[in-house]
This record gives structure tokens, sequence and C-alpha cells, in this order.
């Protein structure tokens, strides 16, 4: 079979041309510009690096700050820069300190890295975990507000939702989730993950907490580089997973917050340092400006969904309005239990070994069932979800 045309985007990446790759949501991809970039950085830590953390980097790092909370719409000391969003959700979880009998709710969606670091705190203090059941498929929004608002009780001290879920792909209501559980006294953990450079994020006007998202992902930044935005009033309650010499410092004209996140050890920053320059040149590069990428992302994606379920005679698992730049599809209901998550599906084996296509086949056991999931980004082209649902047509 004739392997599919790419996009001429595709020649900004260093991606296999042998492989159709449709999974740009589990880790991203860099463009080569950016990485070029990030090895700039990594020359100039090198020629001197006390220099480079004394004095270099913490300038670099503002300016960071900066071009993030530009594009998410908040104050740029709320933010912290981390390594990625799971360490965003524990940073938060494990700070904070909950009673015996706390609840703590959950969809049954949660990543379940993120679901985890919630079971482990949960044992450690005695809190609840309130898993909310969300069907998939599903028919509409007003079904996930009503379930996880019937979970709210007078014990419910936190509840963690994403913005758009990881083995589903379902785009959440998430800013009409935020209002009404913040409203009651409901502080929101805001899982991000799939955020910045994905969907449109305005931070003040959501409200939440707290919210983490991975640069890496949607916003093609070096791997490592994610961000953590804890509303001003919370601050005092939170602390990096590593304790440093923040922790005492003279605070001078900044806070311990600030203190706190910006030195915990040495480390490679220079994807951090990159940010700038990945916000503004990737733009320059692809001729788009940021909401024009994701648009772009999210019509390819619905359309390439729609291929594979005409072809498969299956029935889209959700309206489009419920969908950003991944679409996840049911192919089983087959009976899975939680062993099933770590175990490589032997379909997706099958389609990189024979067909050179890189595509996540999952079983997941709540909501259960067997699943495929294709991601868009620009450097993709309608014919790789042609030629994906052909392939899957003679596999299935």
């Amino acid at each position: 079979m004739i392997q599919p045309k790419k996009s001429e985007m595709s020649k900004h990446w260093r991606l296999n041309e042998k492989i159709v790759f449709l999974n740009h949501g589990s880790y991203g991809a860099t463009p080569t510009i950016v990485l070029n970039e990030q090895k700039r950085w990594q020359l100039l830590l090198e020629k001197d690096p006390v220099k480079f953390f004394e004095d270099i980097a913490p300038k670099a790092l503002i300016e960071s700050r900066k071009a993030i909370a530009n594009l998410v719409n908040c104050d740029y000391e709320d933010l912290a820069l981390i390594e990625n969003a799971t360490s965003g959700v524990n940073i938060i979880l494990r700070s904070l300190k909950f009673d015996e009998g706390d609840e703590i709710i959950v969809p049954n969606h949660a990543y379940q890295a993120c679901r985890n670091t919630i079971d482990y705190v949960a044992e450690k203090s005695g809190a609840v975990v309130v898993t909310c059941d969300i069907p998939f498929p599903i028919q509409g929004n007003q079904i996930i507000i009503d379930n996880i608002m019937k979970c709210v009780t007078e014990n419910t001290k936190l509840a963690m939702i994403d913005t758009v879920t990881s083995p589903t792909g379902l785009l959440m209501p998430f800013e009409e989730l935020v209002g009404l559980l913040e409203s009651k006294g409901v502080n929101v953990l805001l899982d991000a993950a799939h955020g910045i450079g994905m969907i449109p994020l305005d931070i003040e006007k959501i409200g939440a907490s707290y919210t983490t998202s991975n640069c890496h992902k949607w916003l093609c930044a070096p791997k490592g580089s994610a961000f953590l935005h804890v509303r001003k009033d919370l601050q005092s309650l939170i602390h990096p997973l590593t304790i440093s010499h923040g922790m005492t410092a003279p605070l001078g004209d900044s806070t311990r917050f600030r203190h706190e996140f910006d030195w915990t050890g040495t480390r490679d920053v220079s994807a951090w340092c990159a940010l700038p320059f990945v916000i503004d040149e990737f733009s320059k590069l692809v001729g788009m400006n940021w909401n024009e990428i994701m648009t772009h992302n999210r019509k390819l994606v619905i359309k390439g969904r729609n291929i594979i379920c005409e072809k498969l005679s299956i029935i889209p698992p959700c309206p489009e309005n419920m969908i950003s730049s991944i679409a996840t599809i049911k192919i089983s209901s087959k009976q899975v239990s939680i062993t099933d998550l770590y175990e490589i599906d032997p379909l997706h084996e099958k389609l990189l070994e024979d067909y050179n296509i890189q595509v996540p086949v999952w079983s997941w056991p709540n909501p259960q069932g067997r699943y495929i999931r294709i991601s868009a980004q620009i450097y993709n082209n309608e014919d790789e979800y042609k030629y994906l649902a052909n392939i899957l047509e003679k596999c299935l």
C-alpha cells in the first residue's frame, strides 16, 4: 500500500519520514528551529555555568514566564516553571493537607498517573477519593456537569478536572465546571496537560485554584517544559517537591512562592529558556497565529475522525463540540482490567511494525473498552487518516 502524503509543514520537524505519525498527543514533537534554539541555550550554559545560573538564567526565566502569561492571560508572578503536568499535579496534592474524611473528586477519565497521585495522598491522609463516572460514548457536556456536581458534598475539599481527557480525548466543559465548583468552596486543580497551544486558556477568567499545563505537547516546546499556576491567595500553601534554598532566602522584592520554585537545584533549564522563542518564532514559521493553529488542528482531527468512523461504520462517540485536536474512537467493548493499561496492544504493534503507523491503541477499564486515539498537528495530512482507516478496516 502506498504511503500517504505528508503536510508541507512536516519539513520543519525531524520526524521519521517513513512513519505516519498520528500521536502528537502523547509526547509532542519539537520543530528543528526550536531544537536549535535549545542547543544555543545549552552551549551558553557551558561557556560559564556560574554566570549562567546566577545571572543569565534568572533573567531569561522571567521572560519565559512573561511569554506564557501573555498567552494564557495571567500574572507571570503566579507561574512556576516545572518539568511536566504530572509534576504539577504532584506539587499541589502533596503540598495540601487533607484530613480524614475529606473528599477529592476525580472523573473516571482522568490520566492514570494523576489518579495514582490522588490515591497515594488519600491513603496517607485518610481522605476519600470520589470517582465520578462519565460515560463514553457520550451525548453532550451536560451529562459531565451533572455527574460531577452530584458528587459534591460538604466534605469535598478538592476536585481534579481535565481540560481534555487523555484516554478518551474529550474536551471537558472545564470553564463551567471550575466556576460551579469554586463557587461552592471546592478548590479545583485543573489538569491542562492538553492545554496551552491546543485550546484557548484564559486563566484569570477561568479562576481555578491551581492550573498545570505541558508546553512540550501542543506548544511544541522542548521536552520537560511545563508550568504551574497557583492563585495568589493559595500560594502560601504550595511548595515544590524539592525543598531548597528558596525556603529561607531573603525575599527582597519577590515572594516566597517565587523564591522556592525559581531554584530547586542544578538542572538543564534550556527547555524553559527557549519558551519565548517557541511562542513567537513557531507562529512565524508556519504563518499562523496560535488561534489559527489550534483551529486548523481541530478541523483536521474532526475530519480524520469522520474518515475512520465512516470506513469502520462506527458512530462518532461524542459530538464535534467536545473535540479539540485529539479524538478517541472506541473499537471494541471488551472487558478489561487495570493491568491492561500497562500492556502493549497487539494492534498498536501491528500498525507500527507492518504499516509504519504510530498511533496509540489501548484498553481502559472505566469507561470500559478498547480505544484508538488520533492526533492532529500541522505536520499531518488528511491522507494519513485515510491510510489509517484503510489499514484498520483490513486489520479489524
